[in-house]
């Protein structure tokens, strides 16, 4: 017998479609109608071929034995993690029925959507559910847990814009990585800053952990969590006392300057260094380096805005660039979020005028009050649909979320690639597909590539994209409007507004060829873009009083489900200022927490999986060991972590990565793959920062003791 002719292994072009900065272009080898391997492509100027630990085994996901493949319907109790397979037709008639009933008896606010960027593209991420859930009536659903204080910060003082183009890194002289890991969450700018080194530049990080980043700078600075706004404000302090401001460049592009200069004068270096821990003469040394090495870049991370006063804290760091004339040439400036040089059509997603007036809000991270009925809601909470998102592990309050989820009278849906830690409490679960099995389109929070992600093999089982699980939801729920309707093809050709100067000489057919596109702008060598001001702000200049305070603790539209403009609360002072750590040491909680993301894990995405699992290692706290000996703990030992809000419990690891007074608990473990059955945001506060509704998981204070 002759065997079957096999076909030739072709290769797809896609897009890693995770939240993170570097959005990588993939290659996907298929042999007949399979994956077989999914790599770096070698040809992308920015990520370079290399793919992160998260991803690299990207076909060990897609093929994995958990995979949820049919829909399921709940026949255990909830959490049990239960269930039967059931048809498609079977699933949607049951939401369709049980939303109508939720709908008849209490409103259409009853239903709440819970999602965030489980995958990051335009098409299946942020806004795949916005149009569907605006037109229901459904609760909006706020979802501000990363850089909504920073962006509402940062476009406050210099506008929406890119800021540095980070391949333009090469050409800083002084480098400072403030509140970021770059080694382990935006691993493909590391050669930048890396070559930049090699030329003869500083490279200083900022932050409270030695962590792999740290260890390749030239100066770590350890800092108290929640304190950088003092030691950016005591730089400003030295910068202006000691006449080492570009006086030009203030007078020309900046508007306030002698409001700041007054504010500035008490937030002196010894002021900083009681609040911060760091040295008075460490902090005039980074002022003077800093302002006198041109051209001087700061990348900032996600970390920076977790705290009461983050907001004011991106305000403090986005004034040093235009006070020391940094902008003036490539590699000066500020590097928040490459984002804003795309033109998405967010409008086209988010459909606000589906919206009913006066629909209510609830922030994500009220979840758990929400749910247990701790908000007094009127209408309570009836069912919750989440989908690109697992709140069990990234929601504060994780034993209220779990609570309200168990909730008999609760019904929800989630659709899913795993049985999650949430997706055990459903009583309806939904296929997803992964990235190889979809189409999409890409924007980049780190880098200034326009990405297309084709699918490279047929979905798994009955597993769909985002896109259409939409579809088919809508019309089940008899919804007519054309935009709950539209093709994939179709939101391709949505996603931006291709007539933008950016994407000249870009097109659907162009990136079906070549997979990614750089945006149209001056090359990194070139890229200058504030060099005689032209910020996107009100005055056209950088703010340091800032014109847009006076109307109030804005939420950047796209963190708010349905919403193209800013969200106005009371009004802020408009110069920064700082906002010490909400909860200090006292008596009962002596130990600052700090969760930062893990290295092997995308906020709880491959935490079930075993490659990931064992470059992770065990959940494990980290404690300087004066507290550990202090506390009668010793390395490997199983501690309980705690306060008033909850407890988890892990493994110690003890070392001197982590200042006297802090200790550091990833997150992203799975609460079901964790001893007790609890993990670090079972301690996590629910309280907003200063700017934006941003979280303050920094200022949280616990007490570690052996088990």
């Amino acid at each position: 017998m002759t065997a079957a002719p096999t076909s030739e292994p072709t290769v797809v072009r896609a897009a890693c479609p995770h939240d993170c900065p570097d959005t990588c272009a993939m290659l996907v080898t298929v042999e007949d109608g399979r994956a077989t391997e999914v790599r770096g492509d070698p040809e992308h100027p920015f990520t370079r071929g290399g793919l992160c630990v998260k991803v690299n085994n990207y076909t060990d996901r897609v093929y994995s034995e958990g995979r949820v493949l049919h829909p399921l319907r709940r026949v255990g109790p909830k959490g049990s993690g239960r269930f039967e397979q059931i048809s498609w037709d079977d699933a949607l008639d049951e939401i369709a029925t049980r939303f109508r009933s939720v709908i008849a008896e209490h409103g259409p606010e009853a239903i709440m959507p819970v999602s965030y960027l489980g995958t990051e593209g335009i098409l299946n991420g942020l806004n795949a559910g916005d149009a569907f859930f605006n037109s229901l009536g459904a609760t909006i659903s706020e979802r501000t847990y990363c850089d909504s204080g920073s962006c509402t910060a940062y476009t406050m003082t210099i506008g929406a814009t890119a800021g540095i183009d980070p391949e333009s890194f090469v050409h800083s002289r002084y480098i400072i990585i403030w509140a970021c890991n770059m080694v382990s969450t935006n691993l493909h700018m590391w050669p930048f800053v890396a070559e930049a080194q090699r030329r003869g530049a500083k490279v200083v990080v900022i932050d409270p952990v030695q962590h792999r980043t740290a260890k390749h700078a030239d100066w770590h600075i350890p800092i108290r969590p929640g304190t950088d706004g003092a030691l950016a404000l005591a730089m400003m302090h030295v910068i202006i006392d000691e006449g080492l401001t570009d006086d030009d460049y203030v007078a020309r592009y900046t508007v306030g300057y002698d409001e700041l200069a007054e504010r500035v004068r008490d937030y002196t270096p010894e002021w900083a260094a009681r609040e911060t821990g760091v040295p008075a003469d460490d902090i005039r040394t980074l002022a003077r380096e800093y302002a006198g090495s041109q051209p001087s870049a700061i990348r900032i991370g996600v970390a920076i805005e977790r705290h009461s006063g983050g907001g004011q804290t991106v305000r403090s760091i986005a004034c040093l660039p235009a006070l020391v004339g940094a902008w003036r040439r490539p590699g000066g400036g500020l590097l928040q979020l490459p984002l804003w040089a795309f033109p998405v059509n967010w409008g086209s997603f988010m459909r606000p005028d589906l919206l009913t007036p006066g629909t209510r809000v609830v922030n994500q991270f009220h979840l758990g009050r929400a749910l247990t009925g701790e908000m007094d809601l009127d209408p309570p909470v009836k069912a919750v649909m989440v989908y690109n998102s697992n709140p069990v592990v990234v929601c504060p309050e994780q034993d209220k979320v779990v609570t309200g989820l168990a909730r008999e009278d609760l019904f929800t849906v989630v659709s899913e690639q795993f049985l999650t830690d949430t997706a055990e409490f459903a009583d309806i679960v939904l296929p997803a597909t992964t990235q190889l099995e979809q189409l999409d389109i890409m924007f980049s929070w780190g880098h200034f590539y326009v990405s297309l992600n084709m699918p490279a093999i047929e979905p798994q089982g009955e597993a769909v994209p985002n896109t259409e699980l939409f579809r088919r939801l809508a019309t089940r729920m008899g919804m007519d409007d054309p935009a709950l309707q539209r093709t994939d093809e179709e939101m391709v050709a949505d996603a931006f507004d291709w007539s933008s100067p950016a994407m000249a000489g870009i097109s659907y057919e162009s990136l079906r060829e070549t997979g990614w596109a750089r945006l149209n702008l001056p090359s990194a060598d070139e890229y200058a873009p504030h060099a005689e001001g032209g910020f996107p702000t009100p005055s056209g200049k950088c703010e340091f009083a800032s014109s847009a305070a006076a109307g109030g603790n804005f939420v950047v539209p796209l963190f708010r489900q349905g919403s193209n403009e800013f969200q106005p609360g009371d009004p802020v002072d408009p110069l920064p200022h700082y906002i010490p750590p909400r909860e200090q040491p006292d008596g009962h909680y002596r130990l600052n927490l700090i969760s930062p993301k893990s290295h092997a894990y995308l906020n709880s995405s491959y935490g079930n999986l075993s490659a990931q699992r064992r470059v992770q290692g065990d959940p494990a706290v980290t404690i300087h060991p004066e507290d550990a000996e202090e506390r009668g703990i010793v390395d490997g030992q199983h501690v309980r972590v705690h306060n008033d809000r909850g407890e988890f419990i892990v493994v110690a690891r003890v070392s001197d990565e982590v200042s006297r007074g802090v200790v550091m608990a990833n997150m992203g473990n799975w609460r079901s793959l964790s001893k007790g059955t609890a993990t670090v945001n079972a301690v996590n506060p629910f309280t907003f920062a200063d700017l934006g509704n941003a979280p303050t998981f920094s200022d949280t204070l616990v007490e570690v003791a052996p088990t």
